[in-house]
């Protein structure tokens, strides 16, 4: 159970400005994967779940096994042979993922035309919450201005919603840039001095971001979670309404079993071709797929990481993660932690529930190819990761089938590849390798490579049928929604744009292929994918770097390409659409990183969504706060010349430091004695910014000793 350790009113600290609360820690025990938790609850029943999951599931399967057996029909012309084998193997896998793609969908349009939902939220009616609810905003390395213009906004608009008192917003930092520090506490007080009302903004950097975000939110719950009964987690580019905030709330006031709420947010603020492609697919596509997975899973739903509310206590006392066995990358720490402890909190009883149609939720997207294979690189290392927790003693079936689907969603790539590999090596085998006649085993008649070619075209009709029809579905019931359809500029815009982005999403679907490919084989290998911040602007990537990641998947598209033309111009036809796209890789990533693009089909209203036309109040606001900060803040500057130009901010984080236990040999910090030993050889401070390194400055900048030394330290420009 979860034990209160000097529980405290939750009043602020005397520190300047009231960076935090008083401290209202609880305990989070680490679970274990191999026995069941000793604090399960009963679980609720609920009696009608079969039906939509027998539907979905039973469909995919009825669905693939006629794809399959068509496919056995295809190979099937004489006796198979092993590459024939393996390509229906693979053909299997892939067409069991699609299938259960398609069912999900129709699934989702079912529910969204016939209007009912399993986790219909209800309207506030001017309703407040009794209890105070946590906002928590982790950050690393980010644009500090534009993390606090979220904070700002989102306190702004619950103000001005009479929520003021019912929420407190926290951005937990986990910054390892000296700078982006320093310019997080200016971002920070410029916030505090904005005039008007807001619910309470505090702030909090770790010194060691240990587990990551997983780490970052488990240790506010062990400091502050127990003077919050809900916390709500935000990543650093999300945002929610406050109307969506209190329905949330309330939704867990009314319902005590239930231990998260996950929302579906929109994709919005981007402007580069390739985001416009995301936001337009999550907005027309979206919600059919989001509304299909929580007619299936019910109460035994998923977390994808923020934009979710959840129950501290639930949290706290089922999702501490443990370390998995081995090392790095599938051992240590859980990376891709929210489908974890989703499945932890179901499994110690409490609802876990997604809310498709719940409104006034907002994320960004990466803005090019290159910035989305740089995350997807860190996912495919999570989701791989789940393998080892995915026969867990005590999880409920549906949340093994998240992390499956999870597993499978980098998997499909590289067996996507392997097929196309097999296909290719039978038409060459067929072209130029003499059959095999008769083999070892008696046999009648010779073993010789064929296929049914009228079925195969009838097969690959169907596959792309069931693959496309998701589109439709999301049309479908985009057209039949007069507030969405005017957002997207109209039946003929709406449709304009799901041909636009069905193009340009088929041309690229294959250089992913080769990226995640390449994702699932460096997890394989063992090198780990690391913990690299995410770039959120929409400014451009240089040719020379687009050209560089792809050049490795335009020699793929090449060397397929070619063996293909030397088979025969039919093999090259069938190989044409993953052809072309890895060849033009580095001009399709180039091309659709382009802003100027996205923002011309924008004008045309092209590829546009609701949020363009109206936008809602809190992006505008968000937008406002972050002009407003970024010129309170002045231009980026250094840290230490940040700190020496205002001594507010200087004794601000001077007080604001918390003594740190030395974690080097022996327990001494060799990168502070190091950084020390550089400020006694500087004669200024641009001496002292110049000797140090990142992990020096950060080291000195977090010691008392270290701010001292940097204080005696004159300006050079002041000396002259």
């Amino acid at each position: 159970m979860v034990g209160v350790t000097g529980f405290r009113p939750n009043e602020p600290i005397p520190l300047p400005e009231a960076a935090l609360p008083r401290e209202a820690g609880m305990q989070m025990p680490v679970q274990d994967l191999r026995s069941l938790p000793d604090t399960a609850r009963t679980r609720r029943r609920d009696p009608h779940a079969w039906m939509p999951r027998l539907f979905v599931f039973g469909g995919a399967a009825l669905v693939a096994g006629l794809l399959i057996h068509e496919m056995y029909a295809v190979l099937t012309v004489a006796r198979m042979t092993p590459i024939e084998a393996v390509m229906l193997a693979l053909f299997a896998i892939n067409i069991s993922w699609i299938a259960l793609a398609f069912t999900t969908a129709l699934a989702g349009m079912a529910t969204l035309l016939s209007g009912r939902h399993v986790a219909d939220v209800p309207p506030q009616d001017g309703r407040l919450p009794n209890e105070r609810t946590a906002i928590l905003i982790p950050a690393y390395n980010e644009n500090a201005a534009q993390v606090f213009a979220a904070a700002a906004a989102i306190g702004e608009s619950l103000a001005e919603a009479d929520a003021a008192d019912c929420f407190d917003i926290f951005v937990l930092s986990d910054t390892t840039d000296p700078d982006a520090w320093i310019a997080e506490e200016a971002a920070f007080r410029a916030v505090l001095r904005r005039p008007g009302k807001r619910a309470r903004v505090f702030y909090r950097r770790r010194h060691r971001n240990t587990e990551r975000k997983a780490g970052n939110v488990a240790d506010w719950c062990k400091r502050f979670g127990a003077a919050y009964p809900c916390f709500v987690v935000l990543d650093a580019d999300s945002l929610m309404e406050a109307d969506t905030l209190v329905r949330m709330a309330l939704a867990m006031e009314a319902d005590p079993a239930l231990g998260l709420l996950q929302t579906v947010p929109a994709v919005v603020n981007r402007n580069t071709l390739f985001a416009r492609l995301q936001q337009f697919a999550g907005r027309v596509y979206g919600p059919v797929m989001s509304a299909g997975l929580a007619a299936w899973a019910r109460r035994d739903g998923n977390y994808w990481g923020h934009n979710a509310i959840i129950r501290t206590r639930a949290f706290a006392e089922s999702a501490g993660l443990p370390h998995l066995r081995g090392r790095p990358p599938f051992g240590g720490h859980i990376l891709s932690h929210d489908f974890v402890e989703a499945a932890l909190m179901r499994r110690a009883g409490w609802d876990v529930v997604l809310a498709p149609t719940l409104g006034g939720s907002y994320e960004e997207s990466p803005p090019s190819l290159i910035d989305l294979a740089t995350r997807d690189r860190r996912w495919c290392q999570g989701n791989l990761q789940h393998a080892k927790v995915l026969f867990a003693r005590g999880l409920r079936w549906p949340s093994r089938a998240h992390m499956a689907m999870g597993i499978m969603s980098y998997v499909a790539s590289p067996v996507w590849l392997i097929f196309l590999i097999a296909g290719l090596l039978l038409a060459l085998q067929a072209q130029f390798i003499r059959p095999e006649y008769f083999t070892d085993e008696f046999q009648l008649f010779p073993t010789w490579p064929s296929i049914d070619s009228e079925r195969a075209i009838g097969l690959f009709l169907m596959t792309m049928t069931i693959l496309f029809l998701p589109k439709l579905f999301g049309l479908a019931v985009a057209l039949c929604n007069g507030a969405l359809r005017r957002g997207l500029g109209g039946p003929a815009r709406a449709v304009a744009g799901v041909l636009t982005e069905s193009v340009v999403s088929a041309l690229l679907a294959p250089i992913m292929m080769a990226i995640q490919s390449g994702a699932v084989a460096d997890t394989l290998m063992g090198r780990d994918a690391g913990w690299q911040p995410q770039r959120r602007d929409d400014g451009s990537v240089p040719f020379s770097e687009v050209f560089r990641r792809h050049r490795a998947h335009m020699g793929l598209g090449i060397v397929l390409g070619g063996s293909a033309w030397a088979v025969s111009p039919q093999v090259f036809a069938w190989m044409s659409p993953a052809v072309a796209g890895l060849v033009l890789a580095a001009a399709l990533s180039a091309l659709t990183a382009r802003r100027d693009v996205g923002l011309a089909l924008r004008r045309i209203g092209i590829l546009t969504i609701p949020e363009e036309r109206s936008e809602p109040d809190i992006l505008r606001r968000a937008e406002a706060a972050a002009a407003d900060l970024a010129e309170a803040m002045g231009p980026p500057r250094e840290a230490c010349m940040r700190l020496s130009a205002d001594p507010a901010l200087l004794a601000f984080h001077r007080a604001s430091l918390v003594p740190d236990t030395p974690h080097g040999r022996g327990g001494i910090d060799e990168t502070l004695v190091l950084g020390l030993a550089r400020l006694e050889n500087a004669q200024s401070l641009e001496d002292a910014v110049r000797y140090l390194s990142p992990r020096e400055k950060l080291a000195v900048l977090a010691n008392p000793e270290g701010l001292d030394h940097l204080a005696l330290l004159p300006r050079a420009e002041a000396a002259e």
